[in-house]
């Protein structure tokens, strides 16, 4: 088996293998949600995805420090980011309520949705408004290396004179020249000296709640500035990984990049990882086209493009069986068809602890364990990894019904692969398990159906078999006794 991991790299465009700068210890940053409003699907198939990668990262055995930050202040409507009114506050004005009373109910309401989803914490998680200090510090490198100019209070950072001696397309692609003919005039042009600057640090107009003293005045510092400050502070001027979804590749990364280049030398990241957008029923999702929708009414149905809801783990699962850097298409009949794929998984798992070893073995396990770390070794591939478990679930069934045999020890690996893939990588929860006291209660109606039968009572026998089926559990018989299982 390949041991090696390889990583599609935004940066280089191709996949590469995956070689930390300080192992055993890995350094990952990924760019968190803006607390201005709820957490929408898909910030959560970002963080799914990097749940899923912190968690991969962690079963191999690398020491993980993953940031994911809270930007409570500083960004603002425009497209850069930089344009426009500070969403937090704007926020705060229509509600009539302080900033920060914003970001408290946003990021209780994001942690909720993370909970839901089984997504791990970070293991630091630093706020735009707790790194004032460091921001400012950072501006002043910037200034001081010659790559931002100060006008009226405001510090903005020049893109063509960087571009002089250091590539500011290198992420996406693109080079100067197009990406100047193809960006719009914004508010505040007048101030910067190229079209494409962009502020590092913003004069605060009196009326503008959330500001701090700096040595060019009060203001408030810049979105891009604010993950570049987080990301130096807690994993140093370069890490190993940094990521985000595909529409940060433009602006946001790309003067992330610029950022850290002017003041250290150097690119924040070796691995570049971006997660793919989310389009329903092949639209992409936005609240101008009426086809958006948020979690929670994905989970209660309570849409009007959604036939019904489907729980936490069923989107988790769907979103898993695409890979992060393809395009992820919502449909009712894609979100029924995993419910139904998920369900299969979980009802294999409820029978794996059952299943009891043979002399001989009709299977041999290590070659489908193998296949699940070449499919997460091959750029996260979960779909792969998901097409062997549902082979893994399709031996543990014909185990179960008599058509295979199994010896311990691969009995045990079979145990091994199935519960760490599913449960420690994947992040899956089996929800019907998620009541410890279901097993107890149907082993005792099981027990009184065997009562019944015991006393030649074949018609309430054949009620509860019958009962049990309708509401989605299966009887089996067999010399051993009765055994259940989850439809």
């Amino acid at each position: 088996m390949n041991q090696d991991l390889f990583v599609y790299n935004t940066l280089t465009r191709k996949k590469e293998k995956f070689i930390p700068l300080n192992p055993p210890h890995v350094g990952i940053y990924v760019c968190g949600p803006t607390v201005y409003s709820d957490a929408h699907l898909g910030n959560s198939r970002t963080y799914i995805s990097f749940d899923l990668i912190f968690r991969y990262l962690t079963h191999l055995g690398y020491k993980v420090r993953y940031v994911r930050n809270i930007t409570d202040a500083g960004h603002l409507e425009g497209d850069a980011g930089d344009e426009g009114e500070d969403k937090i506050s704007k926020k705060a004005k229509l509600a009539q309520l302080e900033p920060m009373e914003i970001v408290q109910k946003y990021t209780v309401g994001f942690h909720d949705v993370m909970k839901a989803f089984n997504i791990l914490p970070p293991s630091i998680e630093p706020t735009a408004t707790g790194h004032i200090i460091e921001q400012i510090e950072l501006v002043k490198v910037i200034l001081a290396k010659g790559y931002a100019y100060e006008v009226d209070g405001s510090v903005y950072f020049d893109v063509e004179k960087y571009n002089q001696t250091k590539d500011y397309g290198v992420l996406s692609g693109r080079n100067l020249e197009d990406m100047m003919n193809n960006t719009r005039t914004l508010g505040g042009q007048d101030e910067k000296r190229g079209k494409l600057d962009f502020a590092l640090w913003i004069k605060a107009k009196p009326e503008h709640l959330m500001k701090w003293p700096s040595p060019w005045g009060v203001g408030f510092p810049g979105w891009h500035l604010e993950c570049s400050a987080m990301s130096n502070k807690y994993l140093g001027e370069h890490f190993d990984i940094h990521g985000g979804g595909i529409d940060l590749v433009p602006t946001h990364h790309t003067n992330e990049i610029a950022q850290n280049m002017a003041a250290c030398g150097k690119n924040p990241a070796t691995y570049w990882i971006h997660t793919n957008m989310l389009t329903v029923n092949g639209q992409k999702m936005s609240k101008s086209l009426g086809n958006s929708f948020l979690p929670y009414e994905l989970f209660s149905g309570d849409n009007a493009i959604l036939n019904k809801g489907y729980s936490p783990m069923t989107v988790r699962f769907f979103m898993l069986q695409a890979n992060y850097r393809s395009t992820l298409d919502f449909g009712n009949e894609a979100m029924e068809a995993s419910e139904k794929g998920f369900k299969r998984l979980m009802n294999a798992l409820t029978l794996l602890d059952g299943l009891k070893a043979s002399a001989t073995t009709g299977i041999e396990i290590q070659p489908l364990t193998d296949r699940c770390y070449a499919a997460m070794n091959d750029d996260f591939n979960s779909p792969v990894l998901i097409a062997e478990l549902f082979e893994a679930s399709r031996i543990i069934n014909s185990v179960h019904d008599g058509k295979m045999k199994i010896d311990a020890l691969n009995l045990e690996l079979l145990k091994n692969t199935m519960t760490s893939f599913v449960f420690d990588i994947l992040g899956l929860k089996n929800e019907q398990a998620a009541n410890d006291d279901l097993p107890k209660v149907l082993d005792f109606i099981v027990n009184l159906r065997n009562e019944a039968k015991v006393s030649h009572d074949y018609a309430a026998s054949d009620k509860i078999r019958n009962g049990l089926q309708e509401i989605g559990f299966k009887l089996k018989d067999n010399k051993d006794g009765t055994t259940w299982s989850k439809i």
